[in-house]
């Protein structure tokens, strides 16, 4: 559903709505967007952000590079302003290695390359690893964005309470931690039960971890999420 149909079926009246497409980094962009609407300006008391992915129609079946990876979710969350000093947005970080652009995604079907009966043949329309990732890149980038931005807040790496990464890959979560020094128990996953969920992930991580008291208010939670293009974008809230 696009934004505004998801007003519509709230009831919300009233509001203002629009779609941000980062990729898999869409959550932590709107969710550090959100938070800059509510500093700004006094008329936004509340922002709802969620994070949906339905990539399973994008996916070719006997592919397994993409079709054992990729799966459909959502959630979200209800940003609200605070006279509380120190709680909620404390800083965050976009970064972007655009040489990447070309790696992965669907190149058949928009205004650059029409469908045509030899693309659709080709499978351009469905999701493609054109190349394969550096599996240095998400680990490297980041564990730098995640030091940055503690240090952005005025904090270190060890007074982080949880980090939710983008659940793409285990071993770079592990390799992360490992460069940050903390442990395992600094994080949650979830893609080991529901797929990869792309934008949906990290807040689905953070329902889940809140449910099972990992993060309780006053908690310094930090979200580093990652997508095609490369995108990236790191947040840092006291909860």
């Amino acid at each position: 559903s696009t934004a505004s149909e998801v007003q519509h079926r709230l009831g919300a009246t009233g509001c203002g709505t629009f779609d941000l497409n980062t990729a898999c980094a869409g959550f932590v962009t709107a969710l550090d967007l959100g938070a800059k609407y509510i500093q700004a300006d006094p008329r936004y008391a509340r922002v709802l952000v969620i994070g949906a992915y339905a990539m399973s129609k994008h996916v070719e079946l006997t592919d397994m590079k993409t079709s054992n990876l990729f799966a459909d979710g959502a959630a979200g969350v209800l940003l609200g302003a605070t006279d509380e000093p120190g709680r909620g947005w404390l800083a965050a970080r976009l970064h972007t290695e655009g040489q990447y652009a070309g790696w992965m995604g669907i190149y058949g079907g928009g205004t650059a390359a029409p469908s045509t009966v030899e693309s659709v043949a080709r499978g351009d329309h469905k999701l493609k690893f054109v190349k394969k990732f550096p599996p240095e890149i998400n680990p490297e980038t980041w564990t730098r964005m995640v030091t940055e931005v503690v240090a952005d807040a005025g904090h270190t790496v060890a007074d982080i309470d949880q980090v939710l990464f983008t659940q793409i890959n285990i071993g770079s979560i592990r390799a992360t931690l490992e460069s940050l020094g903390l442990g395992e128990d600094r994080t949650h996953c979830v893609m080991d039960r529901y797929g990869y969920t792309g934008s949906a992930c990290i807040p689905m991580c953070l329902a889940e971890a809140t449910e099972l008291g990992k993060i309780a208010p006053g908690d310094l939670v930090v979200f580093m999420g990652s997508g095609g293009g490369l995108a990236f974008a790191c947040c840092a809230f006291r909860i």
